[in-house]
């Protein structure tokens, strides 16, 4: 039988009398290190529901859903909390940088059914006024308004939502799926659909 080395007693009597290297986590809460990835959450200011997030996530733990209410059309974005890796693809190329962030929680215990273990947000979205097709989440037409500024005066659809958020012009509603107007050429100072307005600039 070998005996063993001199070095490995005193490294195990070492740590008979030395402090546990591990925390004492779930007695004590742990506090991870400041760059630590953990549980993705959206936020309702920063997100502008254009769905960045879902279409770069590796593990496919956020998803999108357009959905129509009524006369409103909305996009619901839900992250899986039980199927994301902490990857922070997400939080990479959001586009404003503020509309899911990682925070530092780790623990996903929970005696709640699996289903539970999600987040969801909604955006609502502008309509094409002359044929109620989805075009872009209100939010982010007003970011690129925005980030756009002065720029915004180049596009007719962009410069009337722009005149409509600050109240100069009246607003408009079409009911999402169904033609409510005849394009013709005063079609165009109505926001619309990359369709609608090539056919409206084509008979103008």
């Amino acid at each position: 039988m070998r005996r063993p080395k001199v070095r490995e007693l005193k490294q195990a009597l070492k740590s008979l009398f030395s402090r546990p290297y591990t925390n004492n986590f779930p007695v004590k809460p742990h506090k991870p290190y400041e760059r630590f990835r953990g549980r993705p959450y959206f936020y309702q200011d920063g997100c502008v529901g254009c769905a960045a997030c879902a279409q770069v996530c590796p593990a496919n733990a956020i998803e999108f859903i357009d959905e129509i209410k009524g006369t409103l059309v909305k996009r619901r974005l839900t992250v899986h909390w039980d199927i994301c890796v902490s990857c922070g693809q997400c939080q990479a190329n959001c586009l404003t940088t503020k509309g899911i962030i990682l925070s530092q929680e780790f623990d996903y215990a929970t005696t709640e059914k699996r289903q539970e273990l999600k987040q969801s947000i909604e955006k609502e979205f502008i309509v094409c006024e002359c044929c109620g097709v989805p075009i872009i989440p209100y939010d982010q037409y007003a970011w690129v308004a925005n980030k756009l500024g002065p720029l915004t005066f180049s596009n007719a659809s962009l410069l009337l939502f722009y005149l409509r958020s600050i109240g100069l012009s009246l607003k408009e509603r079409a009911s999402p799926g169904s033609r409510s107007a005849t394009i013709n050429r005063s079609t165009r100072t109505k926001i619309l659909c990359p369709g609608c307005r090539r056919e409206a600039v084509i008979k103008s």
